[in-house]
């Protein structure tokens, strides 16, 4: 028995292969440099979320309305490469992990620029 299940094993696979396709086989100039950060598939298998992050944050909206039209060339190189009976429809999202990690490092900075805390560095260790 594996340690875990089928849709997570799946969606580790696929999020590897689509990042591979969108790197070696598109090479489309209006996609930049994306990352592929993720991928979550349904417990069916039927279904898969893949998870981008673009290097220009202002250009997400366009990079994924890209991703959606080149779906289908990456959904049949996808059925190539990976050898499953259903091969899970694909539908592409921005990963809002970089903009969140950027909004907590924004507020910690805010809160050492107020004044700091009353904790001396030495007190810690």
């Amino acid at each position: 028995m594996h340690p875990y299940k089928r849709s997570t094993r799946v969606s580790d696979l696929i999020r590897q292969e689509v990042a591979d396709i969108i790197m070696n086989k598109i090479k489309h100039k209006t996609l930049g440099f994306i990352t592929v950060t993720g991928a979550k598939v349904s417990d069916d298998l039927r279904n898969a979320t893949v998870y981008v992050s673009a290097l220009d944050e202002h250009e997400g909206e366009k990079v994924i309305r890209k991703l959606k039209s080149l779906a289908p060339v990456i959904r049949s190189e996808l059925g190539r490469r990976v050898k499953m009976k259903y091969l899970p429809s694909l539908s592409f999202r921005i990963d809002e992990a970089m903009a969140y990690g950027r909004k907590i490092d924004g507020i910690l900075d805010g809160l050492e620029t107020e004044g700091g805390t009353d904790i001396d560095d030495e007190d810690l260790f």
